[in-house]
């Protein structure tokens, strides 16, 4: 039911009710009947079912499976590794499955925990949680409403609600019936709503809607929505259950092809479990957790706070930003942007601009009022033109408050042996009437030549999005004939207003483009209004017209979803629009294979950021909003969004390399065992030296590797195709033929050990451990040289790397671990043989970045970026 399309009478008989209130045997039962006027939350899991559901994923089950067959192999270390790792995932998830019962908490906490209400003809206070539909409620500034209401009674009502509509201006409030169909919230002036402030005058109304049923309640219903995956997340579920098939098929065909040569059944068990534990990278989501704790801490400092772990990465994926307009991209604060009037000297002007107006100064020197009023009464002050010094000079002796039929305001003042009447209002409605004008300080007849460039350059005015507010006055000697008031005015000029940009965001939305991220702006406000700070801010080109670019939630909701889905890509500027909307527009960029990071600090906001790919939230904006983003800017700079770009898409890039680093490793360990039977030759490695140097080139060398500094052209490249593989970009062509080179080397060592008379498997042993080692130095980056790079530019890596030769040499030279690792101490000459051998794979993979450099990366890069902006730009 639509009461706001009711006549006041018509609202009355259909909750049955009146102007009396209820009795308290009717509000009891209609409390039993409608529940308690409360949001309500989701039902809680149990802490048995939040724990269990931390181990569905795929790859938490092969490491799950890893840690068994670590035990039965003897490592328990390495079983005391993975469960650690395994209860880091589990304790991260069962934080976040907190985050929307906070959210409804801070929802809960924007409700009036007191309401009047009129029962039995008698006013009285109440708990608003006890309200019911039909009850009766008193209203008056400073209260927040306890319910949606609709209004009996409205004497100069103003809320604000931009909490729950975006709109930066007190809406001002009336009684009469909402003719039109379809109207949005921020539209439905005879409604209030339960959440937003009363900021001035006072009203009564009539509940119509509590708890979940009201306008609060269906955002809250929609910010308990489930949680949306990040990239990473969606990456690596993807990778778990590849990884898992290829593991099985490998271990099941050594094993096979070990029984058929005839070799000891219980070794070949022992050498495919160790093959099971090298292919899964134990490493990997404890890799992941601490470069996405690294990658949040240093978020810190950038004045992002990092709600959900994995969604730091999410930003290197973004191409859209969908951005609220009020209090993200702009002040939240109404300004005087221009003035217009034929008085070069203004005083009068600045003189009505300070006195007609209802601002009032608290003892804390606080300034309160219409945010419109505040405006005028800030810029006069800035002329010069004191309030309450005025005030002293000119008392206000009478006034006639603001009319949403007369759309002005007047009031009078004494002035020693006569009086001044100032009114400001509307433009149409001054000009209309004033007969006069004031001009270089003389008051002249106005003609409508003058009305006509007045008119004119209030379009001028309006077209770029301010709000038209004129001013006129005029002396009069007595007050005796009150329908003089507002006839035959001065018409002093008038001014334009608007809730300014933040100076920042311009070029952080310049930064955004060239990172290939569209920046599309929804908000609640008027579409010129939209569409002029749209243009200011560059997110509409210059050449760019309304009607192509810009959308109402009205027009919005005529559409169907494929014709939505159609333009959903070219609209830039969403106005009018309700957070059901926002929503709408969120999963249809989702649905056409984007990814969308959402800005807010409203709560109209919340239900998008939830659903968002990544949530930011405003760190001076609502709880709710909060509760209910990924990502909170500590400082409301739009530019430390770009901030957090780059380092998301640094923690990506720094996960691939540790996924290319450790996924080789195993590769090249699966190819030495592997094709060792095939060349008739022994096994070369022992389940035990498997898991050593999974252990020591996993550990440190691959957590080191989330320090990596940031590519130089991380910022100059288009975002990762939303669908992107995390094997892409010839990562997994890398992973097989270095992995096979590690392979061929080892089985190389092998062969020639043996026919020397060495110490074989200890070589092997040691050449594939350090030609991991070597790996991860030439990975560091994509195409840079490690010596430009330079040694220690990635101090930790450089020491850790150091570290894991010093404990491999550890083991062959100590006689404790001789025995316990199956290794022998090695001579002068097989150790600068290992050496020498183990330094293949880091000069290869040097050269074909030297390859890469100088033969295609200036053509064939410079075509895939042309052809990925071209795809983007489609």
């Amino acid at each position: 039911m639509d009461y706001s399309q009711k006549s006041i009478k018509e609202v009355l008989e259909l909750l049955k009710t009146s102007i009396n209130g209820l009795s308290e045997k009717e509000a009891k039962r209609r409390l039993e009947l409608y529940g308690k006027n409360i949001l309500e939350s989701k039902k809680k899991k149990t802490a048995f079912q939040i724990l269990f559901s931390q181990f569905k994923d795929f790859l938490i089950f092969i490491l799950i499976v890893a840690a068994v067959i670590s035990g039965f192999v003897g490592e328990l270390l390495d079983t005391i590794t993975i469960i650690v790792i395994l209860f880091i995932n589990a304790l991260i998830g069962f934080v976040q499955e907190y985050r929307a019962e906070k959210a409804m908490e801070a929802l809960s906490k924007m409700a009036s925990p007191y309401a009047v209400v009129i029962r039995e003809n008698k006013a009285k206070k109440i708990l608003a949680e006890e309200l019911v539909p039909g009850d009766i409620v008193l209203l008056e500034a400073g209260d927040i409403v306890p319910a949606d209401i609709r209004l009996l009674e409205a004497y100069q009502l103003k809320l604000d609600e931009s909490p729950l509509t975006g709109e930066s201006v007190s809406v001002l409030k009336h009684t009469e019936s909402i003719l039109e169909k379809s109207v949005f919230i921020s539209e439905k002036k005879n409604m209030v709503f339960k959440g937003t402030l009363v900021t001035n005058g006072r009203g009564k109304g009539v509940v119509v809607a509590t708890g979940m049923n009201t306008e609060l309640g269906k955002i809250a219903k929609m910010v308990q929505e489930g949680e949306t995956k990040t990239p990473l997340q969606k990456r690596l579920a993807d990778f778990g259950k590849k990884l898992g098939i290829a593991t099985i098929v490998i271990c099941f065909v050594i094993f096979t092809l070990g029984i058929l040569r005839g070799e000891e059944p219980l070794i070949m068990l022992l050498t495919a479990v160790a093959l099971a534990v090298a292919a899964v990278p134990e490493a990997l989501p404890a890799v992941v957790t601490i470069t996405l704790a690294f990658g949040a801490r240093k978020m810190v400092n950038l004045n992002a706070l990092v709600r959900n772990l994995p969604a730091v990465e999410t930003l290197g994926s973004v191409t859209y930003i969908c951005t609220d307009k009020t209090g993200t991209l702009t002040q939240n604060k109404m300004t005087v942007r221009r003035l217009f009037s034929f008085d070069k000297n203004s005083e009068p002007f600045f003189l009505c601009m300070a006195l007609n107006n209802d601002v009032k100064i608290t003892e804390e020197n606080k300034i309160t009022g219409d945010p419109t009023e505040i405006a005028i009464y800030e810029f006069a002050l800035n002329k010069g033109f004191n309030k309450l010094e005025l005030q002293k000079k000119f008392p206000r002796v009478f006034e006639i408050p603001f009319d949403p039929k007369r759309k002005c305001m007047t009031t009078i003042h004494k002035k020693e042996n006569s009086y001044l009447v100032f009114t400001k209002g509307a433009l149409e409605v001054i000009l209309e009437k004033s007969s006069s004008i004031l001009i270089d300080g003389k008051v002249e007849p106005i003609t409508e030549k003058m009305r006509k460039e007045l008119s004119e350059k209030g379009e001028e005015f309006a077209k770029k999005g301010m709000r038209l507010l004129a001013f006129s006055y005029k002396e009069m000697k007595d007050l005796s004939d009150s329908e003089k008031f507002e006839k035959d005015l001065v018409f002093l000029g008038f001014c334009g207003m608007i809730d300014p940009p933040r100076e920042e965001v311009k070029s952080a939305i310049a930064l955004c483009k060239s990172a290939g991220i569209k920046v599309v702006m929804i908000t609640g406000d008027h579409p010129v209004t939209a569409y002029a700070i749209a243009k200011e801010l560059e997110i509409v080109e210059r050449n760019e017209p309304i009607n192509e670019v810009a959308i109402t939630g009205k027009e919005l909701e005529e559409l169907t979803l494929k014709e939505f889905e159609k333009k959903v890509e070219k609209i830039k500027v969403y106005a009018r629009t309700s957070p059901e909307q926002k929503l709408k527009i969120v999963k249809a960029l989702q649905d056409k294979g984007q990814f969308v990071a959402m800005t807010g600090d409203g709560v109209n906001d919340a239900p998008a950021l939830k659903k968002a790919d990544i949530g930011i939230a405003m760190g001076s904006g609502t709880e709710v909003s909060k509760e209910a983003s990924d990502l909170i800017l500590l400082d409301d700079n739009f530019t430390t969004i770009v901030k957090s770009v780059k380092e998301g898409r640094k923690i990506y890039d720094n996960i691939r390399k540790f996924v290319k680093y450790t996924m080789t490793s195993n590769s090249g360990e699966i190819w030495t065992v592997g094709l060792a039977p095939f060349l008739g030759l022994p096994l070369p490695l022992l389940p035990v030296h498997i898991l050593w140097i999974n252990l020591i080139t996993d550990g440190l060398p691959g957590i080191a590797l989330s320090g990596e500094p940031a590519e130089k052209d991380v910022m100059q490249r288009p975002p990762r195709h939303p669908k992107e593989n995390i094997f892409a970009h010839g990562l997994g062509i890398h992973i097989i033929w270095v992995g096979l080179l590690m392979g061929a080397v080892s089985l190389f060592t092998q062969a020639l050990a043996l026919k020397l008379n060495m110490h074989w498997q200890t070589m092997v042993f040691s050449v594939l451990c350090l030609s991991q080692l070597g790996h991860v130095l030439a990975i560091r980056s994509e195409k840079e040289s490690l010596f430009k790079l330079g040694l220690f530019s990635n101090k930790v890596l450089f020491f850790s790397v150091i570290f894991s030769v010093f404990l491999q040499l550890t083991i062959i030279y100590c006689p404790i671990f001789n025995k316990f690792f199956h290794t022998q101490p090695l001579s002068f000459k097989e150790l600068i043989i290992t050496f020498g051998l183990s330094s293949i794979v880091f000069i290869v993979v040097e050269i074909e970045k030297f390859i890469k450099r100088r033969f295609f990366l200036s053509s064939a890069k410079g075509y895939e970026q042309v052809l990925k902006v071209q795809e983007y730009g489609r």
